[in-house]
C-alpha cells in the first residue's frame, strides 16, 4: 500500500473526476473529536469470491465505519486503489458503485487526484465533498460494488483497495483493505526511461550535445494507448539560452518547437511492451545565435512520459545534466573588388598597397542624423556624429574626383577614335 492513506491530506471531489485544491482541505483535515483520528473502517468479504476479469462480473462487499467515541465524527470517504503495473487507470477502467445499507442515501463518483484512481461517495442530498456524521458510539454501513472495465490495462494486474478518509478522521492503523485478484494472472513490470549522453563538443561551427532517450517496458502485457514524451530544458540563471533542440525523425534531424516551454517528441505507438525492445530517440542540442549565455553552462534536460489518452498523469520522468558552450562563428572574411571593365584604364585614385583588402565605400544614413561610412579604399572605418560633416564632404570629394577622372578618360578615348 502506498503512503496515500490516512496520513495523506488530500482533496474532495467536486465533480466526477475533479477534486478541490489541496489548500481547501486545511480546515477539514482535523476530525471533530478532540482533533484526533478515531474512526475505524471494516470491509467484508467480496461476493462472489474469486478473481476479477476484464469486462466480467462485479463483486460486492459491505463497508462499515465505526465511531468508538462519545461524540459524532464526520467521515469523508476515500477508497484508495493501489495498482500493480505501469499503466495509469482511467475512470472507466474500474467499475465502482456505492449504495447505502445503514446510512443516508448515497451517491458515488470517481476522482483522480495526482493521477491515482480514487473512489468517493457522499450524501445524495448534498453536494460532492460532503461527509457523513458517524454518531457517537455508532456506525454506518454501505454496500460497495467493484469490477474491471473491458479496457483494464493488460500490463496491470492485482490491486489493493483501502477504505480511508480524506479528512483524516480514520484512526492510524484503522483503515481496512482488501486485495483483489485479476485473471489472467500476469507478471507485472514497469516502464524504464533513461538518457545516454553520446557526445558533446564542436560539430562543424556549432557546439552540440548528442543524447539518446531510451524507453523499455518489462513484464507481461502492453500499453493500451500511445505513449507521449515531453522534454523541458533549464539552466542556472535568468539569461535567455536560445535552445535549438532537434530530434532524429525519419532519418533526418528536425527542429522541435517549444510550446509552453515543453518540446513534444514523436509518440510511441499503442501496444508498446517488453517484446518491443528498447525504443531509442536520438536528440541533439545547441545554443542559437541569440543566446545570452557567454560561457560553458550546465544544462538540465528532463523527460516526462505519459499516456497520450485517458489518464495523462506522468508515468515516468528522467533527467540528465551536461555542459554546453555557446555557438562559435568564424572570423568574417573581407570581400575584394574585382574590375568590371575588360580594358585596362588609368585608376582615378591611389593604388592600395599589397595585402590590403579593398572594399567599395558605402554610406548609409538614418533620417537626417548620423552618416556612417562603412568602408573606404584603404579598408579603414569612419563614423561621424550629427554635428560633423567630415564624412559627407569626404564622400562628395571622392565622388567629384571619380567623375573628373571618368570625364578625362572618355575625352582621351574619343580623341583616339577620331
Amino acid at each position: 500500500m502506498s503512503v496515500r492513506t490516512a496520513a495523506a491530506i488530500a482533496v474532495v471531489a467536486g465533480v466526477v473526476t475533479t477534486l478541490l485544491p489541496l489548500s481547501a482541505t486545511a480546515a477539514s483535515a482535523a476530525p471533530a473529536t478532540d482533533d484526533h483520528a478515531v474512526l475505524r473502517t471494516e470491509m467484508g468479504a467480496p461476493v462472489p469470491s474469486g478473481p476479477l476479469t476484464r469486462g466480467g462480473a462485479t463483486e460486492t462487499f459491505d463497508l462499515t465505519v465505526k465511531n468508538p467515541t462519545g461524540k459524532a465524527v464526520e467521515y469523508k470517504p476515500w477508497m484508495l486503489l493501489d495498482p500493480k503495473g505501469p499503466s495509469r487507470l482511467g475512470e472507466k477502467d474500474i467499475v465502482f458503485k456505492v449504495e447505502a445499507v445503514d446510512a443516508p442515501a448515497t451517491k458515488s463518483h470517481i476522482g483522480q487526484q495526482d493521477g491515482e484512481w480514487q473512489g468517493l461517495f457522499s450524501p445524495s442530498a448534498e453536494g460532492p465533498g460532503a461527509g457523513f456524521d458517524i454518531p457517537a458510539n455508532g456506525k454506518m454501513t454501505w454496500k460497495v460494488t467493484i469490477g474491471l472495465g473491458a479496457n483494464y490495462p493488460t500490463n496491470n494486474g492485482d490491486f489493493n483497495l483501502t477504505a480511508a478518509s480524506y479528512n483524516n478522521s480514520v484512526a492510524p492503523g484503522g483503515s481496512d483493505s482488501h486485495l483483489f485478484k485479476v485473471d489472467p494472472q500476469i507478471k507485472t513490470g514497469e516502464l524504464k526511461t533513461w538518457f545516454k549522453q553520446v557526445s558533446s563538443g564542436k560539430d562543424g561551427q556549432e557546439q552540440r550535445a548528442y543524447l539518446d532517450l531510451n524507453h523499455q517496458a518489462t513484464g507481461d502485457g502492453t500499453f493500451g494507448t500511445a505513449l507521449a514524451t515531453s522534454l523541458t530544458l533549464s539552466h542556472p540563471g535568468e539569461q535567455d539560452a536560445d535552445f535549438r533542440l532537434q530530434a532524429l525523425i525519419d532519418g533526418r534531424w528536425q527542429d522541435l518547437k517549444a510550446e509552453d516551454s515543453r518540446y513534444e517528441l514523436p509518440r510511441i505507438a499503442k501496444g508498446f511492451g517488453a517484446a518491443s525492445g528498447v525504443h531509442t530517440q536520438p536528440l541533439r542540442l545547441s545554443l542559437g545565435k541569440n543566446t545570452k549565455l557567454t560561457k560553458r553552462t550546465t544544462i538540465t534536460m528532463e523527460a516526462e512520459v505519459r499516456q497520450a489518452e485517458g489518464n495523462t498523469w506522468p508515468i515516468r520522468t528522467a533527467q540528465v545534466q551536461f555542459p554546453l558552450v555557446p555557438i562559435t562563428e568564424p572570423a568574417p572574411t573581407e570581400p575584394t573588388t574585382n574590375p568590371t571593365n575588360p580594358t585596362t584604364t588609368p585608376s582615378p585614385t591611389a593604388t592600395p598597397s599589397a595585402g590590403t583588402a579593398v572594399r567599395q565605400a558605402v554610406a548609409t544614413t538614418t533620417g537626417n542624423s548620423n552618416v556612417t561610412t562603412t568602408g573606404s579604399s584603404t579598408g579603414s572605418l569612419a563614423s561621424t556624429g550629427a554635428g560633423s560633416s567630415t564624412g559627407l564632404y569626404a564622400g562628395l570629394a571622392a565622388a567629384l574626383v571619380a567623375l573628373g577622372a571618368a570625364a578625362a578618360w572618355l575625352g582621351r578615348r574619343r580623341h583616339t577614335n577620331v
